[in-house]
C-alpha cells in the first residue's frame, strides 16, 4: 500500500471513530452503521455528521493536541452533534453551514478545555456550550429561524417507535430504521452497552408515561435519548453501575420536561447534568464511608 493510502485509510478511521464517540464508543464499524443510519433519513444530515467530524479532527491536528486523544475520535464527536444540531434546527444553507463549522471548531478547542480543566468527565458538553453559543448567533440575527417536525399531538402511547426513536435523536433522527440501524452499531461495539441504551430508552418511556407528560414528546424519543447516553455512561457488569444508571436516566426525563418548560432546547445537557449529578453523589457517598 501506498503511503497516501495508509495516511487516507487512518485518517477515515479516525473520523469513524469520532462518529462512534456520539454513543461514547470506540469503533470504526459502529462508526460506519451510525453514519449509514444518519445518511438513510438524509444525505444532508449524513454530509452534516461527516464535516462535523473532520472539522473537530482537523481543528486538533492543527493545533497539535495529544495525537493518542485524536485516534480515539475524542475530538470528533462533539463537533459531529454540533453540525447535526445547526442543520436539523436552522436546515443545510451556506449560513448554516457557516455556522455549524465555526461551532464544531469551538467545540473541539472547549474539549481541550474541559479535558485538562474539568475533574469530571466531558462528555456531551462542548457540544452544549458550542452549540447554544452559535444557535444564539443565529436567532440574533435570524430569528424564528428554528425548523421542527414534532407532531402536535398523539392519544396513545407507541412503545416501539418510542425505544427507536430514542436512540435515533442522539443524533437529531427521526426515523425507525435509522434508529435500529444506530442500535445495531451499538450493539456490533458491545453488548452491554447495548443493554443499557435500551434500558435508558425503555426507562425514560416507562417515567415520562407514568408522569403524564406529553405522548407526542413520548412517541419522538424525545424522553428517552437522554436516558440512553445516561445509559451507556455508566454501563458495566456490577450491579452498582445497573443502579447509578437508573438513577442517572430517571433524573434525565424531569431535567428534560424542566427545560422544555423553560423554552430552553434541551440537546443533551439532561445526559450531562444528570450524570454529573449523580457521579458527584456517589462519590461523596464513597468519600464517607
Amino acid at each position: 500500500m501506498t503511503p497516501i493510502f495508509i495516511f487516507a485509510k487512518y485518517f477515515v478511521e479516525i473520523l469513524l471513530r469520532g462518529i462512534s464517540q456520539v454513543f461514547l464508543l470506540n469503533n470504526v464499524i459502529t462508526g460506519v452503521l451510525f453514519l449509514a443510519g444518519v445518511f438513510y433519513a438524509s444525505w444532508r444530515m449524513g454530509m452534516g455528521a461527516v464535516i462535523g467530524a473532520l472539522a473537530g479532527t482537523v481543528t486538533a491536528l492543527i493545533l497539535k493536541y495529544h495525537r493518542d486523544d485524536i485516534n480515539q475520535g475524542l475530538y470528533g464527536y462533539n463537533s459531529t452533534l454540533v453540525c447535526l444540531a445547526i442543520f436539523y434546527f436552522f436546515g443545510f444553507t451556506a449560513t448554516s453551514l457557516i455556522a455549524a463549522i465555526t461551532g464544531s471548531v469551538l467545540s473541539a478547542v472547549i474539549t481541550k478545555v474541559m479535558r485538562h480543566r474539568c475533574k469530571l468527565p466531558t462528555f456531551t458538553a462542548p457540544f452544549i456550550i458550542s452549540t447554544w453559543l452559535v444557535m444564539t448567533v443565529l436567532l440574533t440575527f435570524h430569528p424564528g429561524t428554528i425548523q421542527t417536525s414534532l407532531s402536535s399531538d398523539a392519544d396513545k402511547l407507541e412503545i416501539v417507535p418510542a425505544l427507536s426513536l430514542g436512540v435515533g435523536q442522539v443524533m437529531f433522527q427521526e426515523d425507525m430504521i435509522s434508529g435500529i440501524l444506530l442500535y445495531i452499531g451499538i450493539l456490533v461495539s458491545s453488548r452491554i452497552a447495548a443493554f443499557y441504551a435500551l434500558l435508558g430508552a425503555l426507562l425514560g418511556v416507562i417515567v415520562a408515561f407514568a408522569s403524564s407528560f406529553p405522548l407526542n414528546m413520548i412517541n419522538a424519543g424525545l424522553f428517552g435519548f437522554n436516558g440512553v447516553l445516561c445509559g451507556i455512561a455508566f454501563s458495566g457488569n456490577k450491579w452498582t453501575r445497573g443502579v447509578l444508571a437508573i438513577a442517572a436516566i430517571t433524573g434525565s426525563v424531569f431535567i428534560t420536561y424542566g427545560t422544555m418548560n423553560l423554552g430552553i432546547i434541551s440537546l443533551t445537557s439532561p445526559f450531562v447534568i444528570s450524570t454529573w449529578l449523580v457521579l458527584l453523589i456517589n462519590s461523596k457517598i464513597r468519600g464517607s464511608t
